[in-house]
């Protein structure tokens, strides 16, 4: 057995632990894949202006999922991932919203700004841009955003993804492609 699959099984099994009311179970999870879920954080940060560094992002992410409702986080090891993914994802959009907010007099002074304030806000508004793209997806075609969340969100591969939603590599190959031109064109092309 590869070190992968005895990571894979021993992810599995804590997920079951997890499920069935184990309070330890969710630190062991995290600390077995925190590796992978630091991958993930970076993954994200390049796509955002998110004031937290990537570490910060996996601690908030476990934040998050701790504090959620109780219940089985996911059935695997991709799975989680996607989850995981999906939790960094809300986390980078509320720190954008709120930036946002910021931006459009939500403070209480007013100051002028500079390139790297400006370029920070204009991010701001591209993450809530494709945010605000994603959930219209996600209304019209939920699997299609599932496999966007999960390749461009998580960075998880076509095999991972695949497993993380239970379907075909080829089923996200395609939905992929199609989920990337309505996303493009919901955007405006860009």
């Amino acid at each position: 057995m590869s070190q992968s699959e005895t990571v894979t099984g021993a992810v599995t099994q804590l997920l079951r632990a997890q499920a069935e009311g184990d309070p330890h179970a969710l630190s062991e999870l995290f600390e077995a894949v925190y590796d992978e879920l630091h991958r993930l954080a970076r993954s994200r940060r390049r796509r955002s202006s998110a004031p937290l560094d990537t570490t910060e992002l996996v601690h908030e992410a476990y934040l998050k999922l701790a504090s959620g409702p109780d219940g089985t986080l996911a059935h695997n090891r991709a799975h989680f991932l996607a989850v995981s993914a999906l939790a960094m994802r809300h986390i980078v959009v509320d720190l954008a919203r709120a930036e946002h907010r910021e931006k459009r007099g939500g403070g209480v002074h007013h100051t002028d700004l500079d390139g790297e304030q400006l370029a920070a806000t204009h991010h701001a508004d591209k993450v809530l841009a494709v945010d605000q793209a994603l959930t219209r997806l996600a209304e019209e075609a939920p699997r299609l955003a599932a496999v966007v969340e999960c390749r461009y969100f998580g960075g998880l591969s076509e095999s991972e993804t695949a497993d993380a939603l239970n379907i075909s590599e080829r089923t996200v190959q395609r939905d992929w492609r199609t989920a990337k031109a309505k996303l493009k064109k919901s955007l405006g092309g860009t």
